[in-house]
């Protein structure tokens, strides 16, 4: 049979045509290079910071907390994307400051790259509150200590704003507390994709309740409370005065706070110490409930979670996992923070010496409470005896009991284990 060339159609699939195609002219040509209108910049920017509600709360926190805030009230309404209020009781923000608070890298952390290696406090790029007045419109109402009232402004596009149309964008004079309160509503609102993006605010709301319950048991001495606008009831209310315990406690229950073990170790060699609550091998649940704070910041590690995952798999039953608190404090040399948008990766010196050290305190304290666990008994009633029978072998710290004889049964031809005759 004589072959013949196939035939190709030259024609492009529909919708498919190049634009160069159209006008190759047009695509010869070098375009200009422009610079990007500030507002477009400062979108994106705002757009790789605040990627969600959660990570604009994550950034109130930490402001809260390097406020020396003790005590934090956060409202939500339709999972922070309506309304996002976090209420604290810290310095306060002088009235001086407040016309460039939300520009921009401004900021009273830092004052020079230098001081990145001995960073103490959680912010010091200067671009949170800016983010967030790109993305929403923002309102501050502060006091300090010393002011005789509080001071009350909007934000918008990093820039004092009016309130209302009409109205002067100075800060004004209200009532109100030592501290800061600040609202952001109406979050993406000039990102229409963005927000189409967020199809549950029920989600959003439980993303919310995990990195506040996060905070509430790193921050000893602060007082928490989380809920809903419009609600009375709080879904995570934690006292100033609460040890870490009773904290892990409220937030993951009983059945947690009543398996962990406290663990503490340190290194000179790598310049590290890591202490923390981590469950013992009585209790697993299906997911690993992994809380890691490096310096005080929460961030994730998957070296860290899934060393820790393998650790325990000697431990618990297949597909069991851990709880996990660890709170490591690395020198600031050795640590670099800005390597991520939203601070939540940090790289640091030594990973893989730090991680082995930290595996090996915490396996040698798994192995001391596995073989030291306790056991329910069953006392005989008055009357009843044993049979004779001999003795099971110990296995791995397991008290020797009498083997049980089988009950026999219709067509049986060896006796059944582990029943129980009494």
């Amino acid at each position: 049979m004589s072959s013949s060339p196939m035939d190709i159609d030259p024609s492009p699939a529909a919708g498919t045509k190049r634009k160069a195609e159209e006008d190759p002219d047009e695509s010869r040509a070098a375009r200009r290079i422009r610079a990007l209108d500030p507002n477009v910049v400062n979108k994106i920017a705002a757009g790789e910071i605040i990627v969600a509600p959660v990570n604009a709360l994550k950034e109130l926190i930490e402001n809260s907390v390097d406020a020396g805030a003790t005590a934090l009230e956060v409202l939500v309404k339709d999972g922070g994307l309506k309304l996002l209020q976090i209420t604290d009781n810290g310095c306060g923000i002088q009235k001086e400051d407040m016309d460039i608070l939300c520009e921009r890298h401004t900021t009273s952390k830092i004052t020079a790259f230098e001081d990145l290696a001995s960073i103490a406090t959680y912010g010091f790029r200067g671009e949170a509150l800016a983010s967030i007045s790109h993305i929403a419109h923002l309102s501050v109402t502060t006091k300090t200590k010393d002011s005789d009232c509080a001071w009350r402004a909007a934000y918008l596009d990093g820039k004092l704003a009016p309130a209302k149309p009409g109205q002067s964008a100075e800060p004004k004079p209200t009532a109100g507390r030592q501290g800061t309160q600040i609202s952001v509503e109406d979050m993406f609102y000039n990102i229409p994709t963005r927000r189409r993006a967020f199809r549950s605010p029920a989600e959003e709301y439980n993303k919310i309740i995990d990195i506040v319950g996060r905070y509430a048991i790193h921050c000893k001495g602060v007082a928490f409370s989380c809920k809903k606008y419009g609600e009375s009831g709080t879904s995570v209310s934690i006292q100033a005065t609460a040890t870490e315990v009773d904290r892990i406690r409220q937030i993951h229950g009983s059945s947690v706070a009543n398996e962990l073990m406290q663990f503490s170790t340190s290194e000179d060699r790598w310049g590290f110490k890591a202490t923390g609550w981590a469950t013992n091998a009585n209790y697993n649940i299906k997911k690993t409930t992994f809380l890691l704070f490096i310096n005080h910041r929460c961030v994730e590690s998957t070296n860290i979670k899934k060393a820790l995952e393998q650790l325990y798999s000697s431990f618990l039953p297949k597909g069991g996992r851990p709880f996990i608190y660890i709170s490591l404090e690395i020198d600031p040399a050795r640590v670099d923070v800005n390597v991520h948008p939203t601070k939540q990766e940090v790289h640091f010196l030594n990973e893989d010496d730090i991680i082995q050290s930290i595996c090996e305190h915490i396996r040698s304290q798994l192995a001391e409470v596995d073989t030291s666990r306790t056991f329910m008994t069953q006392s005989l009633l008055p009357g009843s005896h044993l049979v004779d029978a001999p003795l099971q072998a110990e296995d791995e710290g397991v008290p020797a009991t009498p083997a049980t004889p089988a009950r026999e049964t219709p067509g049986s031809k060896r006796p059944r284990r582990n029943s129980n005759s009494l």
